[in-house]
């Protein structure tokens, strides 16, 4: 039953090694990796031993069995060293190594010269052989004694020490309680001279419980969650668990969060501390807005963050938050500056940009003005049906009778003045005819609307606006257009003809009907409103019919205060 036992004892443990090693870990840590190695090795020498006779490969397994004494021992101080993050000299571990192995010797040296018939006692039990050592001449040496008190006096200062401290209690317990079960065990045994020992159960269970709180070792590792290259950063990292609770923290971080240090592993964040208040705050904006990256003050300094849930298996669930913090103080500064100076050259291009384009308005005015100088029917039209343009489409915003943007409303009212420039190159004689142009002459006078369009391409020319040269130039050019396709200069046809053009035609001619020209009398206003009601469907838009019924009284109080 004993051979059975620590049989079952050795498939576990191997098992749990081997769960070790299929971990796809790029930082395994190599004192655990070690421990896991050695115990089943120890567990296995136990084994055999039970099933043989000879006492020369009785004495070989006593070697393997005393690694348990010696080098395991010697692979938990460092271990232990690690979790609290206290450095060894490498020629202390060593010396501490040399020492371990050295008291192999004895055992070794025995092997080799023939072990004498009175050193080794074989029993069989009926549950396996027994084997005992007689004369204790490998007993427990001074230095395994003080190697484990050691350990002891390690474990037990560091987990009532200060709260400074960011490493795992549990894990330090763990090791402590390990290895004090491993001495009383055999203490116990060694008193009440029992045949088999009870080690192989205990080295079994340690290993299994080493595999599986190996995880949350990690997280209490800080250097184990970042790359090699992250390590050579001078950015600090810290992790946090699901439920709030503090795992660990490089120095860096410390720099940058000093109260953080006072933060016990393993214990929650306060919101009542900066650190933790501020750690809190990231975590919470990533898991309601899924904000990854962004920055805090802190120390009169500004720092940058990236936050990342992290888990040890692909598949795996996430055992908590990784959160990569740099000073980006001067950054920050360095991009005030810069945006400051982006501000300022905004600012100063945004002003250059107004003055040419008061300087092309202020030309396009200027050309306006000259057309109605030279052109005696006209004057004041410009300054009218600019006028009369505002008041049709904000009727036309106001009720939304077509789909007018706010920016083409603008931009038609400010296109206007332009629409008659080419009359500027119309000969005078023909311009201020008194009577009825011939058809010769009328057809002269119809390319003011081409030239009109290709004045206000050239003029507004390179304006930060293209829209509205867009539009002025639709403006210019189809104000002329019929709905029925017998205007010009193309003879578009209903909604060919741009919007804006359409609304500067129903102003234009309503300004031609009530306004004295040389050659007539103003009309009536009724006359005129008769006029423009038949010609909708035909020379307009019939969809602006609504809009000048609407628009009637206020052109009418408008054209009764300009005369």
């Amino acid at each position: 039953m004993v051979t059975i036992g620590f049989g079952i004892c050795l498939v576990i443990s191997v098992l749990a090694t081997l769960l070790f090693a299929m971990r796809n870990d790029d930082h395994v840590n190599r004192y655990d990796w070690s421990i896991s190695l050695l115990l089943p090795f120890i567990i296995l020498a136990y084994w055999i031993k039970t099933q043989t006779a000879s006492q020369e490969a009785a004495l070989i397994l006593f070697v393997f069995i005393n690694l348990a004494s010696t080098v395991l021992l010697a692979v938990i101080l460092f271990s232990m060293l690690r979790h609290l993050k206290i450095p060894v000299n490498p020629w202390v571990k060593f010396g501490i190594y040399a020492a371990t192995f050295a008291q192999l010797l004895p055992v070794w040296t025995t092997v080799h010269r023939g072990a004498p018939d009175d050193l080794i006692q074989i029993t069989n039990t009926g549950d396996g052989y027994s084997t005992r050592m007689l004369g204790g001449s490998f007993a427990f040496s001074y230095f395994t004694f003080a190697l484990v008190l050691l350990i002891v006096i390690i474990g037990v200062v560091s987990i009532f020490q200060a709260r400074q401290k960011t490493y795992s209690r549990r894990t330090l317990a763990f090791y402590m309680l390990f290895v004090f079960a491993g001495m009383l065990m055999y203490a116990l045994e060694s008193l009440l001279d029992m045949n088999f020992s009870a080690l192989p159960y205990l080295y079994m269970t340690g290993d299994v419980l080493l595999v599986l709180n190996y995880d949350r070792n990690r997280t209490h590792d800080i250097s184990s969650l970042i790359s090699d290259s992250q390590k050579a950063m001078s950015r600090g990292y810290v992790a946090i668990g699901l439920n709030g609770l503090f795992l660990s923290a490089n120095e860096r971080c410390f720099d940058f969060l000093p109260d953080l240090k006072s933060q016990r592993a393993d214990t929650r964040l306060s919101q009542d501390s900066p650190s933790g208040k501020t750690l809190l705050g990231i975590i919470e904006n990533y898991k309601t807005s899924g904000t990854a990256a962004a920055t805090f003050r802190a120390q009169d300094r500004t720092f940058a963050y990236e936050i990342a849930p992290f888990r040890f298996h692909r598949r795996g669930l996430s055992q908590g938050y990784l959160i990569d913090i740099r000073d980006a103080t001067e950054e920050t500064r360095n991009m005030e500056i810069l945006s400051d100076f982006n501000a300022r050259l905004n600012q100063e291009v945004a002003e250059k940009t107004r003055s040419v384009e008061n300087m092309q308005e202020k030309l396009v005015l200027s050309l306006a003005d000259m057309v109605e100088n030279r052109d005696s029917n006209t004057g004041g039209h410009v300054k009218r049906t600019s006028d009369v343009v505002r008041i049709l489409v904000e009727d036309i915003q106001a009720n939304r009778y077509f789909p007018l943007s706010d920016t083409l409303a603008r931009d038609t009212v400010r296109a206007a003045p332009m629409h008659d420039l080419g009359k500027v190159s119309i000969d005078s004689s023909i311009l201020n005819k008194p009577a009825r142009l011939t058809p010769e002459e009328f057809a002269i006078m119809k390319t003011h609307s081409t030239i009109s369009g290709q004045m206000v391409k050239i003029l507004l020319d390179g304006m930060e606006e293209p829209h509205l040269v867009q539009t002025a130039y639709h403006v210019a050019r189809y104000h002329h257009e019929r709905w029925d396709g017998k205007g010009y200069p193309e003879g578009l046809v209903g909604e060919m003809i741009p919007l804006e053009a359409r609304i500067m035609a129903v102003a234009d001619v309503y300004d031609a009907l009530v306004s004295k020209r040389v050659y007539k009398e103003p009309m009536s206003y009724e006359k005129a409103a008769q006029i423009m009601r038949e010609g909708m469907g035909t020379q307009f838009d019939p969809n602006m019919y609504i809009v000048f019924v609407n628009c009637r009284s206020a052109l009418e109080r408008y054209y009764s205060l300009a005369q």
